[in-house]
C-alpha cells in the first residue's frame, strides 16, 4: 500500500508542470542568483552555497507538502483512501517516498549545477552533500504533512512558513555562528533539526572525510523527520471542516 501511494503521488507530480518547475528549476536558479551576487567571492560563495544546498529542498518540500495534502483533504480524496485498508502511516510514509525520491532529483540537479557549473568547491564528497539534502528535503516533507493537518485554506497553509520555517533559517547558523548567540538563542536552536543539516553541511564542507558529527547531525535530521510523520499521522484528519 505504501508503494501504490507513492507510484500515485509521482504520477500526479509527472503531470503537474508547475510543480515539478518548482521542485528542480527553482533552488538552481536560486543558486545561480547566489553565484552571481558573490561574483568574484568564490570562498563566501561555497559557504553560503553549500548551506543553501540543504536549506532549499527543505522550504520547497514543507511548501508543497502541506498545500499538496491539504488538496488531499479538500477534495475528498484522503477520506476515500481511509475507507480502504490504506492506513494513515501508510499513506503518510507513501507521501513522503515519493517526494524524498522528487528531492534526490532536485538535490542532484541543484549540486551538480553548483559544482559543475558555478565552481563549487568542498573538502569533503559531493555524494554527502546529496544525502544531507535529500535528508533534510524528507524533513520539509515530513514538517509540511504535520503541519497541514491544522491548515483549512491553501493561505493558512502558507502562513506556517513563518512559524515553522522562518525562525530554523535564522538560527540555523548561516547568519551567525550558534556559538555566538545568546544563551537562550542557542538552546532554542538546539531543539531545531535545521541547525544540524547545516552543520552537517560545515563538516563535509571542511573535512575531506566523513566525521562523527556529520553522521550525527545527519541521525538527528533523520530522527526529526520519523517524529514528524508519526505526529502527522496522529493528527491526519479525513476531511477539512
Amino acid at each position: 500500500m505504501i508503494i501504490a501511494t507513492a507510484l500515485r503521488i509521482l504520477r500526479q507530480l509527472r503531470h503537474d508542470r508547475r510543480t515539478v518547475a518548482l521542485l528542480v528549476v527553482v533552488p538552481t536558479a536560486l543558486l545561480a542568483l547566489l553565484y552571481f551576487m558573490y561574483d568574484g567571492q568564490p570562498r563566501a560563495f561555497d559557504r553560503v552555497a553549500l548551506t543553501m544546498l540543504g536549506i532549499f529542498p527543505f522550504v520547497v518540500m514543507f511548501l508543497v507538502t502541506s498545500i499538496a495534502m491539504l488538496r488531499e483533504r479538500t477534495s475528498g480524496t484522503l477520506e476515500r483512501l481511509l475507507t480502504t485498508p490504506l492506513g494513515r502511516l501508510d499513506l503518510l510514509f507513501g507521501y513522503g517516498i515519493a517526494f524524498g525520491l522528487a528531492a534526490t532529483v532536485q538535490a542532484a540537479v541543484a549540486t551538480a549545477a553548483a559544482y559543475l557549473l558555478m565552481g563549487l568547491e568542498t573538502a569533503g564528497n559531493t555524494a554527502l552533500v546529496v544525502l544531507i539534502a535529500v535528508a533534510d528535503a524528507v524533513l520539509g516533507v515530513a514538517l509540511g504533512l504535520f503541519c497541514s493537518a491544522f491548515a483549512r485554506t491553501e493561505f493558512q497553509a502558507v502562513q506556517f512558513m513563518p512559524v515553522v520555517v522562518a525562525p530554523q533559517l535564522l538560527l540555523c547558523g548561516l547568519f551567525v555562528e550558534r556559538d555566538a548567540m545568546a544563551g537562550w538563542l542557542g538552546a532554542v536552536s538546539d531543539v531545531m533539526p535545521m541547525s544540524y543539516a547545516v552543520e552537517a553541511l560545515q563538516e563535509v564542507g571542511a573535512h575531506p572525510d566523513p566525521t562523527g558529527t556529520m553522521w550525527r547531525d545527519l541521525a538527528v535530521v533523520c530522527v526529526a523527520s520519523l517524529l514528524a510523520l508519526m505526529l502527522a499521522a496522529a493528527t491526519l484528519r479525513r476531511r477539512t471542516a
